[in-house]
């Protein structure tokens, strides 16, 4: 019965949703570096921007490959962070930008949407060339694309273990709480006018894009999520409407399907998530999807400063890697 109790506590002055949110953020960290940089070209015309860290001697070393959130990329601060506390634990790291993300414009049309798994799938069956043992820990809406990535169809050989950090596994409704809930505006304006920056340069090269934008108030009308992925995502990626868009992409219906060990942690007091994203009688019932919701934590926050910046949740991911995959390493 994976429903599990919860270790993580969060100071007192700490414990409120929206502080452990954007406390991370403000935070100043010494962050490693990125050993290699790759690019991967994909058999539609388009490519992938792939980092690397990886061990000088690397022999049976496992690999992690970290997936970021809505409008992430490979430099964001809980990616580069897990990297470094991956690679003291003794695993190699790889992240990647999904298509038009980290500042790099993409060639096609398209770029990603939420439950977009077949770069994924194109990106386990890269690295496992070399690797024989991968772990799959995403963030948000990562957390996301790996669930659904080894729900959908069983999962590659390789992947012995997948990690999702607050992730929102219905994503119906946590557009409607970005959208509806007054205290999320914040984050709602900073999503939209990142999208919407994406879609004016892709326009450019694109001009039938324009026809997603008419009206005369063009993308800058556009004032919620639910327009954007009405407007602009489902148009792109080939969903009736945002409601079908949405359905279509949460990993939520593909969670009793999974076959590898899973954990799910989410914060109760994640002011992006609803209860739709707790799924605990599936945990109940499920030999392989864990589900570990504390009741603070923030949305990728779980700070508790016991290791000094370190937050929580990395040492929780790594003690759950250590129990799960043979022959892997790292301390809680």
């Amino acid at each position: 019965m994976p429903l599990l109790t919860s270790c993580y506590a969060a100071p007192r002055w700490l414990r409120g949703g929206h502080v452990q949110t954007i406390l991370p953020v403000l935070l100043p960290r010494r962050l490693p570096r990125w050993d290699k940089a790759e690019r991967l070209e994909l058999e539609d015309g388009d490519f992938l921007e792939l980092r690397w860290m990886q061990a000088q001697n690397r022999e049976a070393r496992p690999l992690a490959i970290l997936s970021h959130g809505l409008e992430g990329s490979v430099d964001a601060i809980y990616i580069r962070s897990m990297a470094g506390s991956l690679m003291r634990a003794g695993w190699d790291v790889l992240a990647w930008n999904y298509r038009g993300c980290g500042g790099i414009e993409n060639r096609l049309r398209r770029f990603y949407h939420s439950g977009e798994t077949g770069d994924l799938h194109l990106l386990i069956e890269h690295a496992s060339k070399s690797y024989a043992r991968i772990a799959l820990i995403g963030f948000s809406l990562g957390a996301n694309v790996s669930l659904k990535c080894v729900g959908e169809v069983a999962a590659h050989a390789s992947v012995q273990a997948v990690v999702g950090i607050s992730g929102p596994v219905d994503l119906a409704s946590s557009a409607k709480a970005i959208d509806l809930k007054p205290g999320n505006r914040v984050y709602q304006q900073r999503f939209l006018q990142s999208l919407k920056d994406k879609v004016i340069r892709k326009s450019k090269r694109y001009p039938e894009l324009h026809e997603m934008l008419a009206g005369s108030d063009g993308i800058q009308g556009v004032s919620s999520l639910k327009e954007f992925d009405e407007r602009i995502t489902a148009k792109l990626h080939g969903f009736a409407d945002a409601e079908d868009y949405w359905a279509r992409a949460s990993s939520l219906p593909h969670l009793p399907q999974i076959r590898v060990p899973t954990l799910l942690l989410n914060a109760r007091n994640d002011p992006l998530l609803t209860e739709a994203s707790f799924p605990e009688e599936l945990a109940s019932s499920s030999e392989y999807v864990h589900l570990e919701a504390p009741s603070h934590g923030g949305h990728v926050g779980f700070h508790d400063f016991r290791a000094g910046l370190q937050p929580w949740s990395e040492r929780r991911v790594l003690e759950f890697l250590r129990d799960v995959v043979p022959h892997s390493h790292g301390a809680p």
